[in-house]
């Protein structure tokens, strides 16, 4: 079988993008690729203990290798030595440090170059200077694979060949993200409060991701009368900052922050509405997770998001940065439940037929197959 390499650099708790990652080898198998994995990450960091747990029950081959930083070099002669000792064929990369690499590896070995854009979301600190080498690197890649539309755009902004660009929705195991227990069983396995309305979300805890905002609406409508909880399970830098948000509003009892969570199956059970309030996204993980899980959601309609969700159907979305719409849609959320339930159960079967990851993974095969034949355009 032609071999696949996937490449990414990763600090920090890691992101959504594992989710696809680690998935990858297992579901690409059967569509007549070999697949593995490397992972850049600082020395002695936590998420290589976790990314290792991860890739063992994902039964994902994958390689940790310590990066130290911009000017470590090594990694780069030992990436070239992986490429030539495996025969890698294809090399894919997902961020714009291993897209830098790639088009140094691919000077000392021979392999086509795909790059997978899973959006640029937190533009803090040298992030927007980190966009400007992704977006020089991008145009010398054969293959782009855009996880929304909004990247797609973006690509296209950066004048390369429309038939380099594949839009390709992220998407999830659906055997693997469904119901298993009630809700009430849920909340009772994760001490839960039952006689209150769980609102819930999951994600990395930074600005962008709209959390304070998100707090601000719930400790308004806990003072007008309505018992709801609010649990955020994820870390980040804006941690100690939300933490001192919620002590300031006396809501620790109420408002939880649970840090990182290795199986959110229980949690996604045990809420009563999934929340994304985020301002910048590419197509979340964990919409598609709460959707299969048969969450009613409220979420802003940014990026990817309203390819997901149909507002009034399987959903409730509200514009980005807009207090006033969030505070309407959760109290739309709590006060019409049949509603929720309806769009629950048909937001599971969207996911079923359009946002399986075998049907993901036959797509990224078809793009795979183009690149190694080369009579056909990639």
């Amino acid at each position: 079988m032609p071999n696949v390499l996937h490449l990414r650099v990763a600090a920090g708790t890691g992101g959504g993008p594992e989710k696809t990652i680690l998935n990858s080898p297992r579901f690409i198998r059967p569509f007549g690729y070999d697949a593995s994995v490397v992972y850049l990450c600082p020395p002695k960091s936590a998420l290589a203990d976790s990314l290792r747990d991860r890739a063992i029950a994902a039964e994902c081959p994958m390689t940790i290798l310590d990066d130290h930083g911009p000017r470590d070099w090594r990694v780069i002669r030992e990436i070239i030595r992986i490429c030539r000792r495996q025969k890698i064929n294809i090399l894919q990369t997902h961020d714009y440090k291993s897209n830098a690499i790639g088009l140094i590896a691919r000077r000392f070995h021979r392999c086509s170059l795909a790059s997978m854009l899973h959006g640029w979301t937190d533009m803090t600190g040298r992030m927007p200077l980190y966009k400007r080498i992704d977006q020089w690197c991008l145009p010398h890649y054969q293959s782009l694979i855009c996880v929304s539309e909004d990247l797609v755009q973006e690509c296209a902004e950066l004048k390369i060949p429309e038939n380099r660009i594949h839009l390709v929705h992220n998407a999830i195991d659906t055997n693997y993200y469904r119901r298993t227990q009630s809700k009430d069983a849920a909340k009772s396995s994760m001490n839960a409060r039952r006689n209150r309305f769980l609102i819930g979300s999951i994600g990395r805890l930074s600005p962008e991701k709209g959390y304070s905002e998100l707090i601000e609406v719930v400790v308004q409508l806990q003072h007008s009368g309505m018992a709801i909880d609010l649990w955020i399970a994820g870390d980040g830098p804006q941690r100690s900052e939300l933490e001192t948000q919620i002590t300031r509003h006396r809501a620790n009892e109420s408002i939880r922050l649970l840090g990182q969570m290795q199986e959110t199956r229980p949690f996604y059970e045990a809420m009563d509405l999934f929340v994304l309030n985020s301002v910048r996204e590419g197509l979340p993980n964990v919409i598609l997770e709460a959707m299969a899980m048969e969450v009613p959601i409220v979420a802003t309609a940014i990026a990817g998001i309203p390819t997901l969700i149909d507002s009034g159907i399987t959903g409730i979305l509200i514009p980005a940065d807009n207090r006033q719409s969030l505070e309407r849609a959760i109290i739309e959320a709590i006060q019409r439940p049949a509603d929720q339930s309806l769009f629950a159960g048909r937001a599971r079967l969207r996911i079923q037929s359009e946002f399986s990851f075998d049907k993901r993974m036959e797509r990224i095969a078809g793009i795979y197959d183009r690149l190694l034949t080369p009579s056909t355009p990639s």
